[in-house]
């Protein structure tokens, strides 16, 4: 079991490292808020998002249903037209200085903060395929519980990741009054954000 643990944690932490589009968002959102308190519905969507992917990769039912072409048709058109609409909200959004009052527009609400979590989590074609042909095909070396084992230390990375991920980002937002450094840290993740759409697509349709 220690030995399924351990592959779990490793393997489903260098998945997760990456500067992708799901880390981007979760960040952002951790450094624009005022409390970290006011980014965890962020933090607990792309977890539970997470968890949901993994444990269909687990399951094996995430392959039956990328098996159809039109499924994954789809999909990767969905994630490719959304990656492009959070780019652009990314680069024209500003941040926020703590010499300004806030307006309504500055800051996701909690629902917000769901809806494109979720999306940002479940319309990325290239996160889900590499849970399903990463950890869904590694799972296949296990049985029983050593299996459980292996998809919980899979699933506990993703949770204290987005954590500490949104906690790096509110640390950021704190230090940076003038809210200079955010400003460019939102046109590196929409630039991130457009490249990730050209990269789908060119993988998808080449």
């Amino acid at each position: 079991m220690t030995e399924a643990f351990i592959h779990g944690w490793i393997l489903a932490f260098g998945l997760i490292l990456p500067l992708g589009v799901q880390n981007v968002f979760v960040f952002n959102q951790g450094a624009a808020q005022k409390r970290f308190i006011d980014a965890l519905p962020v933090v607990l969507t792309a977890s539970l998002c997470d968890t949901l992917l993994i444990s269909l990769a687990v399951l094996g039912v995430s392959v039956v249903v990328l098996a159809s072409f039109w499924i994954k048709t789809v999909l990767v058109g969905a994630g490719i037209l959304f990656l492009l609409y959070m780019g652009w909200i990314t680069w024209k959004s500003e941040p926020l200085q703590e010499n300004k009052t806030k307006k309504a527009g500055d800051i996701f609400t909690p629902r917000k903060q769901i809806a494109f979590a979720a999306s940002v989590s479940l319309f990325n074609p290239h996160a889900i395929l590499d849970t399903v042909g990463v950890i869904g095909t590694s799972s296949l070396s296990y049985n029983g519980v050593e299996k459980l084992v292996f998809s919980l230390s899979c699933i506990l990375v993703s949770w204290l990741w987005f954590t500490g991920l949104a906690l790096a980002g509110r640390l950021t937002g704190s230090l940076d009054p003038s809210g200079r450094t955010l400003a460019v840290i939102s046109k590196i993740s929409a630039l991130i954000m457009w490249g990730s759409a050209v990269y789908i697509g060119w993988s998808a349709f080449r």
